[in-house]
């Protein structure tokens, strides 16, 4: 397809996801000015953060954690499962039930035990049983409005956890880096935006790259996460396989996995995200990791972070990341929005 056929992008997407991924920098703005004003408990004295929520609702979550990984003495749990582990229990354990319709089964599973456990709890949701089950508890809701898809808030589940971290004094305040980051964000987009052409937007090239290839998505360090984004992205927007790995961890035997099956490998894109943040040895490892696989004969490409800050060379990899998915389901001529199989799948889990 002509990746610059912005009349073929209107018939493909007729919920508008483009506009949502043009919107992620305002987005993000906008859920930390929330997240500053939203209800808070005086709660003092949190040794440790869990916060419970699946797929677009928990990547904000990585995140954070991530990102304030070297600034925080308080550890930050992701859990993505039903109920919660047995050291979360009483009111030095913060729980944030993270879901976006407010319906998620393994996170209403989560919140029911912390209550039942005594820990703090708070909800980030737009409604549903989650926001129903919190005011009956007496926990406070941070509610969002947001009426598309729990991908396409990643600004909120992100933005309002960093709100909450800051006003809880587990932080300092990142208002400076946050800017830094939100200008990054909209100087790049000005080069990868649908109107740019195809010539000069780096983000349709590396789409068209990824055509019929199984994509391999590589970070270390606050990229991580980001890697993990794509891949749920290239999933859920290109509706198109693919995986992500972490660095250093993929060191240790993603390397000797390079040889079979050869017919399946000669279709591999391994992308490697690259952040001027990142450690120095983890950089080396970056270079090195490319080296082996392409001398293995697999395809790969380095994507390079923008911006001067951490968090800016975070939510760059992300903003290019979400162009790339949509442009790549442009060019397998698929919608972006819906999610039929999931959505099925969750049909028969109720049944």
């Amino acid at each position: 397809m002509d990746l610059d056929n912005l009349n073929r992008f209107t018939q493909l997407d007729p919920q508008n996801m483009l506009a949502k991924i043009d919107g992620l920098p305002d987005q993000l703005q906008s859920a930390w000015e929330l997240g500053l004003r939203q209800p808070l408990p005086g709660w003092e004295g949190i040794q440790a953060m869990v916060v419970a929520g699946m797929g677009g609702s928990a990547i904000g979550a990585d995140l954070l954690a991530a990102a304030i990984e070297a600034r925080t003495s308080v550890p930050v749990i992701i859990h993505r499962d039903y109920g919660l582990p047995a050291w979360a229990r009483g009111p030095l354990t913060l729980v944030v039930a993270s879901s976006h319709s407010g319906n998620t089964e393994e996170t209403l599973s989560a919140f029911e035990q912390a209550t039942a456990a005594g820990c703090r709890c708070l909800a980030v949701t737009t409604g549903g049983e989650l926001a129903r089950q919190a005011e009956k508890a007496g926990a406070p809701v941070w509610a969002f409005n947001h009426p598309g898809p729990p991908r396409a808030a990643v600004g909120f589940s992100f933005g309002l956890l960093l709100a909450l971290m800051t006003r809880l004094g587990l932080i300092p305040d990142p208002a400076d880096e946050l800017q830094d980051a939100l200008g990054a964000m909209r100087r790049q987009q000005a080069q990868i935006k649908a109107s740019v052409p195809v010539v000069q937007n780096p983000a349709k090239r590396m789409a068209g790259q990824l055509m019929g290839r199984w994509s391999v998505i590589l970070g270390a360090g606050v990229l991580a996460p980001v890697a993990r984004r794509w891949k749920g992205q290239i999933n859920e927007l290109a509706k198109a396989w693919g995986q992500f790995e972490y660095i250093p961890e993929a060191d240790h035997n993603t390397l000797t996995g390079l040889l079979y099956p050869p017919e399946l490998l000669e279709h591999v894109m391994a992308l490697f995200l690259r952040a001027p943040s990142d450690h120095p040895r983890n950089r080396l490892r970056l270079d090195l990791t490319r080296k082996t696989f392409m001398l293995e004969g697999l395809n790969t490409d380095f994507i390079d972070a923008q911006g001067d800050t951490p968090l800016a060379h975070q939510w760059t990899a992300l903003h290019f990341g979400d162009y790339l998915s949509y442009y790549l389901a442009m060019a397998y001529g698929i919608d972006p929005t819906p999610i039929t199989p999931i959505q099925n799948f969750k049909k028969e889990m109720l049944a």
